[in-house]
Protein backbone atom coordinates (compact mmCIF):
# COMPACT_ATOMS: atom_id res chain seq x y z
CA UNK A 1 0.00 0.00 0.00
CA UNK A 2 1.23 3.45 -1.35
CA UNK A 3 2.47 5.91 1.91
CA UNK A 4 0.94 8.67 -0.03
CA UNK A 5 -2.55 8.61 -1.47
CA UNK A 6 -3.35 11.50 -2.70
CA UNK A 7 -0.16 12.43 -4.93
CA UNK A 8 -1.24 15.71 -6.07
CA UNK A 9 -2.15 16.82 -2.85
CA UNK A 10 1.36 16.01 -1.04
CA UNK A 11 3.45 17.70 -3.89
CA UNK A 12 1.41 20.76 -3.03
CA UNK A 13 2.08 20.52 0.40
CA UNK A 14 5.89 19.55 -0.10
CA UNK A 15 6.54 22.46 -2.60
CA UNK A 16 4.97 24.54 0.05
CA UNK A 17 7.49 23.30 2.84
CA UNK A 18 10.45 24.03 0.14
CA UNK A 19 9.14 27.54 -0.90
CA UNK A 20 9.50 27.94 3.05
CA UNK A 21 12.70 27.06 3.65
CA UNK A 22 14.27 28.71 0.59
CA UNK A 23 12.84 32.07 1.44
CA UNK A 24 14.81 31.68 4.69
CA UNK A 25 17.80 30.51 2.51
CA UNK A 26 17.51 33.70 0.20
CA UNK A 27 17.10 31.26 -2.82
CA UNK A 28 16.15 32.39 -6.14
CA UNK A 29 14.32 29.54 -7.70
CA UNK A 30 14.68 30.98 -11.28
CA UNK A 31 18.34 31.11 -10.52
CA UNK A 32 19.66 28.15 -12.23
CA UNK A 33 23.14 28.36 -10.80
CA UNK A 34 22.19 28.76 -7.27
CA UNK A 35 19.28 26.07 -7.46
CA UNK A 36 21.70 23.47 -8.76
CA UNK A 37 24.10 23.82 -5.93
CA UNK A 38 21.56 23.49 -3.70
CA UNK A 39 20.94 20.29 -5.23
CA UNK A 40 24.57 19.49 -5.58
CA UNK A 41 24.59 19.79 -2.08
CA UNK A 42 21.69 17.38 -1.26
CA UNK A 43 22.70 14.84 -3.55
CA UNK A 44 26.45 14.75 -1.60
CA UNK A 45 25.18 14.31 1.96
CA UNK A 46 25.04 10.76 2.16
CA UNK A 47 24.70 10.47 6.27
CA UNK A 48 25.19 6.20 7.53
CA UNK A 49 22.15 4.31 8.77
CA UNK A 50 21.21 6.34 11.90
CA UNK A 51 23.31 8.77 11.83
CA UNK A 52 21.95 11.97 13.20
CA UNK A 53 23.19 14.77 10.62
CA UNK A 54 23.31 18.23 11.57
CA UNK A 55 25.00 21.36 9.31
CA UNK A 56 24.54 23.63 12.36
CA UNK A 57 22.32 25.53 14.66
CA UNK A 58 21.57 28.35 12.39
CA UNK A 59 17.92 29.18 11.11
CA UNK A 60 20.10 28.42 7.34
CA UNK A 61 21.56 25.61 7.94
CA UNK A 62 18.16 24.20 9.74
CA UNK A 63 16.39 25.43 6.35
CA UNK A 64 19.13 23.51 3.94
CA UNK A 65 18.73 20.42 6.09
CA UNK A 66 14.94 20.19 5.58
CA UNK A 67 15.60 21.37 1.81
CA UNK A 68 17.52 18.14 1.52
CA UNK A 69 14.54 15.84 3.37
CA UNK A 70 11.93 17.57 1.55
CA UNK A 71 14.19 15.99 -1.79
CA UNK A 72 13.83 12.99 -0.73
CA UNK A 73 9.92 13.06 0.07
CA UNK A 74 9.93 14.59 -3.80
CA UNK A 75 11.57 11.45 -5.07
CA UNK A 76 9.23 9.19 -2.34
CA UNK A 77 5.97 10.92 -3.81
CA UNK A 78 6.82 10.81 -7.94
CA UNK A 79 8.27 6.76 -7.38
CA UNK A 80 4.96 5.64 -5.55
CA UNK A 81 2.88 7.86 -7.68
CA UNK A 82 4.60 6.18 -11.33
CA UNK A 83 4.55 2.90 -9.50
CA UNK A 84 0.68 4.10 -9.24
CA UNK A 85 0.62 4.86 -13.32
CA UNK A 86 0.07 8.37 -11.72
CA UNK A 87 2.43 11.21 -12.91
CA UNK A 88 2.96 14.13 -10.32
CA UNK A 89 4.86 16.75 -10.47
CA UNK A 90 4.26 20.24 -8.35
CA UNK A 91 4.64 23.71 -9.38
CA UNK A 92 7.72 26.01 -11.11
CA UNK A 93 9.59 25.53 -7.62
CA UNK A 94 8.96 21.76 -7.67
CA UNK A 95 10.05 21.40 -11.30
CA UNK A 96 12.98 23.60 -10.90
CA UNK A 97 14.63 21.56 -7.91
CA UNK A 98 13.44 18.83 -9.37
CA UNK A 99 14.78 19.49 -12.57
CA UNK A 100 18.38 20.43 -10.96
CA UNK A 101 18.05 17.37 -8.90
CA UNK A 102 18.35 15.25 -11.63
CA UNK A 103 21.05 17.30 -14.18
CA UNK A 104 23.38 17.51 -11.06
CA UNK A 105 22.69 13.55 -10.00
CA UNK A 106 23.87 12.57 -13.85
CA UNK A 107 20.86 10.47 -14.96
CA UNK A 108 20.62 13.18 -18.09
CA UNK A 109 23.17 12.25 -19.03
Amino acid sequence: MPIFEHYAEEAQRIEQEIVRHGIVLGIDWQDEFAVRTLAREALALHPADGEKVSLGNTPEARAKLEIFGLAQLMLKVMTESAADDVETHGGDVWKAFGRALWLESGQAD
